[in-house]
């Protein structure tokens, strides 16, 4: 199930909690976040790789290509026996910025982003289906969890695919890691 909290940015212990989808939408769409949910066209194998992955979502894709005009798109997909998945989460716990609009979508598992906007911390839980675009400039982070399981779908409007531009900021040391904050919701 999707969720979204969102917090005072300096009081991660005060998050207010919509797990509806179309509130965590209404929400989100403020901050100019797209949040939806697709559909494959077709079964995935367990072991799809990337060409079967974009494939079965072609004309999602597609149609995402010519409205963004997206140069490239990739498959990066995580389970918990990839001897890199520590150096992957930590790439990606750090505040970031992009110049570019960021776009996933959950064909399997989840992750949680982390926003940082208007003086707030929206944490949102992708889970299968969940297309999520963050905003450019919008700093933001991302944690997969200490045992990630998930493949996402990554568009891109630049050929350099993933670039980001780090604020230094300590701020998701704050804020509850992937782990916590799903363990909570159960």
């Amino acid at each position: 199930m999707s969720a979204l909290t969102i917090y005072p940015d300096t009081k991660p212990e005060q998050g207010e909690l919509f797990e509806d989808f179309t509130s965590i939408q209404h929400q989100l769409k403020h901050l100019g976040v797209q949040f939806e949910q697709w559909s494959s066209e077709h079964e995935l194998a367990v072991d799809a790789d990337q060409t079967s992955v974009i494939a079965a979502y072609a004309t999602s894709i597609d149609k995402l290509k010519a409205e963004c005009h997206f140069q490239s798109v990739d498959v990066m997909k995580l389970n918990p026996d990839h001897p890199d998945r520590a150096i992957f989460r930590q790439k990606f716990l750090a505040e970031h910025v992009h110049e570019d609009f960021e776009v996933r979508f959950f064909v399997e598992g989840r992750g949680l982003f982390y926003l940082h906007a208007n003086n707030k911390v929206y944490a949102v839980l992708c889970e299968q289906g969940d297309l999520i675009s963050v905003p450019a400039n919008t700093p933001h982070w991302f944690d997969m969890g200490e045992n990630p399981k998930f493949t996402c779908i990554r568009l891109f409007t630049t050929p350099d695919g993933w670039v980001a531009n780090f604020t230094g900021s300590e701020i998701a040391k704050n804020f509850p890691s992937f782990d916590s904050y799903v363990a909570a919701l159960s």
